[in-house]
């Protein structure tokens, strides 16, 4: 009796085409994918793709980063958010102006959540600074807000710099969702990227971002040549 049960088990096994990778029982393995939700400080990685880019700012796909960042640590992107705000615009906006407008608008079409702070200009010492305001607490309440409207997520994707997320990883961690973090500073003086071990030391895990990662990342050619056409 115990044998002709272990040959039907077998045959069940070997015919079952729905059955995801994972143990004879069907439950899923470790090695499924799992999804994730990627949270992006857009201040931040503008800074970080000028760096990179030697004062002149990568042009990358936004989709294709993030999906690839994800797939790194063997994630599926679920939902990306992207924190910004909008660019500042003159009465009459000049030629840089309406090109940073373009960009963005073509953003704001693609299947990204785009959360909007706002956009102030300062003139400091003579020239002028923009500054966003009111994007680090959006970011903040979006967090806070997983476990309640994604109760399957238990890691998210975190890209910034800022010790201001401390506290909202933190209480993550204790709804049992981890934090993977994707950021960068540099151990030189004079830098414009200083490490914040505060939020590093938070996080489930860290990772520092290259430009490789934003070379792995092409835009569309077709899309590249509009934007250069201007």
């Amino acid at each position: 009796m115990s044998n002709q049960k272990q040959k039907l088990y077998k045959y069940r096994g070997s015919h079952n085409t729905n059955m995801l990778p994972s143990d004879p029982s069907g439950l899923l393995d470790e090695s499924f994918p799992k999804e994730t939700l990627v949270f992006i400080d857009a201040n931040f990685l503008s800074k970080l793709s000028n760096h990179f880019g030697k004062k002149k700012y990568l042009i990358y796909d936004l989709f294709k980063f993030s999906y690839n960042l994800a797939k790194k640590q063997k994630l599926n992107c679920r939902q990306i958010f992207y924190y910004t705000a909008p660019p500042f615009q003159s009465e009459k906006p000049t030629k840089e102006e309406e090109i940073r407008k373009d960009g963005y608008d073509r953003l704001k079409k693609k299947e990204i959540i785009v959360q909007e702070g706002r956009c102030q200009r300062l003139k400091i010492d003579g020239n002028l600074v923009y500054k966003q305001k009111a994007v680090d607490i959006l970011m903040a309440m979006d967090l806070m807000r997983v476990p309640l409207k994604f109760p399957k997520i238990k890691k998210i994707i975190l890209i910034a710099s800022d010790s201001d997320f401390v506290p909202v990883v933190k209480s993550l961690e204790e709804e049992g969702i981890k934090a993977i973090l994707y950021t960068y500073y540099e151990k030189k003086r004079d830098t414009n990227f200083s490490r914040s071990n505060h939020l590093i030391k938070s996080v489930h895990k860290y990772v520092l971002l290259k430009k490789e990662d934003f070379d792995d990342a092409p835009l569309n050619k077709i899309i590249e040549g509009e934007l250069n056409e201007k």
